[in-house]
């Protein structure tokens, strides 16, 4: 009979865990909203430029360049991903030794960082080619379309039905969860 009880017990405190968990999960966490971008009135994300190419009047010169330099830089960061992927599963495993070996540990976190370091700097580096392809004209005409879209109102990426997702800013016609074609 004390058995039936406990048991009982347990499952009505597992079952009150449960829910609770349940509750805490339908509730979306308060974050701060994140800072801004320091590069971001210097920098363009590639899928604006892309997005926009008819009202910058892009040629077909730089139309050309900034594809080629768009599909370099996706299969190449597509490539890191999967090493940052590896490199992380491996240092799960360290991390879960007991006790774990501390040089073996940062050694494994070295790589991960690194290779997260070389995603960084490719993005860089395709930004900074993206921006010396455009002609200050062309860039003054960027700054005003990364203005309206940060106002209220119905500037491009605003109003409704035109928010984040696929079609709206950094969205354009991507299959939701899929990486934007830049890795940004």
């Amino acid at each position: 009979m004390k058995k039936r009880i406990a048991l009982l017990i347990l499952v009505m405190a597992a079952g009150a865990l449960l829910a609770v968990a349940l509750v805490s999960a339908q509730q979306p966490p308060q974050q701060p909203p994140p800072p801004m971008d320091p590069l971001g009135d210097v920098m363009f994300p590639p899928e604006l430029i892309m997005g926009h190419t008819r009202d910058l009047g892009l040629t077909d010169e730089q139309k050309t360049f900034m594809r080629a330099e768009i599909q370099k830089s996706t299969s190449r960061f597509n490539e890191l991903q999967w090493q940052v992927q590896d490199a992380m599963e491996a240092l799960h495993g360290l991390m879960k030794a007991n006790p774990v070996n501390e040089q073996q540990a940062l050694a494994q976190l070295d790589k991960v960082l690194d290779t997260e370091r070389e995603i960084k700097r490719l993005h860089f580096g395709l930004a900074i080619a993206l921006k010396n392809k455009l002609t200050p004209e062309q860039q003054a005409k960027l700054h005003e379309l990364m203005m309206q879209m940060h106002q209220p109102g119905d500037g491009p990426g605003r109003g409704p039905g035109r928010g984040p997702g696929p079609g709206g800013p950094g969205g354009q016609g991507r299959p939701p969860g899929q990486p934007r074609p830049d890795g940004f």
